[in-house]
């Protein structure tokens, strides 16, 4: 298994070992929570299911998302993604990423400070 890397300033801080994750954060108007899982496809990462609680300012699911326990639920038609780069905000929460029933902040995962980007990545994957 690949597993997926956490980079600060280009330098691998930490490791989760899982083809899966779900990135976590709550919308810092609305203080309503945003959800994406992601699955390791090759050297890329596949975004498998979006959900949010509620709508607002921004957060209205698109066509054909379900409500499914008071979270909106839906699979994004969206081409694999060789990375995703994290703003953070000293003003908002931190995101979250849950794998295999384990949730850490990325502060906690990367002992970062809350406004450095952290870089997603799979494990390996030269860019």
């Amino acid at each position: 298994m690949p597993g997926i890397c956490l980079l600060v300033a280009g330098v691998v801080v930490a490791s989760i070992p899982a083809d899966e994750f779900t990135l976590a954060w709550q919308h810092s108007v609305e203080k309503t929570r945003w959800e994406e899982r992601y699955r390791v496809a090759g050297a890329s990462l596949t975004l498998v299911e979006a959900s949010v609680e509620g709508m607002g300012a921004g957060m209205e699911p698109p066509e054909g998302a379900r409500l499914v326990q008071g979270r909106w639920s839906w699979k994004p038609r969206v081409a694999p993604l060789p990375e995703l780069r994290l703003a953070r905000s000293a003003f908002a929460h931190d995101y979250d990423v849950c794998w295999r029933g384990h949730c850490r902040t990325l502060a906690a995962l990367t002992g970062s400070p809350s406004t450095a980007v952290v870089t997603v990545r799979v494990c390996g994957a030269n860019r």
